[in-house]
């Protein structure tokens, strides 16, 4: 799972990414509001941890303007501030969860799981990759304004794939989640679904957007490649 963290103090962050990526999340830093507010638009992450108090930009202000581009991405705000009206900004603008400052890690993490499973409950998400557009509600996919038909499992395939783009994917996760676990056991499987998803979205448009991670699996472009 993907995280981008939004923290000001340093020290903090580090220590948010090094904790974070020894729980197995994919942890990417910022370090003011302007830049955090680029990154989580241009990027597909699955979580965000935000500082309240941050230079450039408020936190309330990066949610806000996130809500307001249409992101659902989900947010859980930090600050050193304590008070319910703080608390209710903080949700008014957005934000999905709220923890103050000091916290523990161990309670940071199991909110983050909370709010991954919460999120996970909600209706299905359109995922924008530069001009490949998978919509998970629909079952549909185009790919610069051509509709792409695909079966119902390589599009399930696609559409895991599109939900962590960026990050390599083992052949035996996505087993897991498309086939429940089953699929014959066969990493092949996967592999015959991979070839078929580039004969389609990426030969005829002249893309290579499903790129094949040596040893691991596959990544699908954040670009949309």
């Amino acid at each position: 799972m993907r995280v981008l963290v939004v923290e000001d103090e340093r020290r903090l962050a580090r220590a948010l990414q090094h904790g974070l990526t020894a729980e197995g999340f994919t942890v990417d830093l910022a370090h003011d509001g302007l830049s955090g507010l680029a990154m989580a638009v241009d990027h597909p992450y699955d979580l965000i941890v935000l500082d309240i108090m941050l230079p450039g930009l408020d936190g309330y202000r990066v949610c806000s303007r996130l809500r307001a581009v249409g992101s659902d991405t989900g947010i859980l705000m930090l600050t050193a501030k304590d008070g319910e009206w703080d608390e209710a900004e903080a949700l008014d603008t957005g934000a999905d969860d709220f923890l103050s400052k000091p916290f523990s890690f161990v309670v940071l993490v199991a909110r983050l799981n909370a709010l991954a499973r919460c999120l996970g409950s909600r209706a299905p998400r359109r995922t924008v990759l530069g001009d490949l557009v998978v919509d998970s509600a629909a079952r549909t996919c185009t790919r610069a304004g051509t509709a792409v038909p695909l079966t119902p499992r390589e599009f399930a395939v696609l559409d895991h794939l599109a939900r962590r783009a960026g990050e390599a994917v083992s052949k035996r996760e996505i087993l897991d989640a498309v086939w429940d676990g089953a699929g014959d056991g066969d990493p092949n499987t996967v592999e015959v679904h991979i070839s078929a998803l580039r004969r389609k979205i990426d030969a005829p448009f002249g893309r290579s957007s499903l790129q094949t991670v040596r040893g691991t699996g596959y990544r699908l472009a954040a670009d949309g490649g």
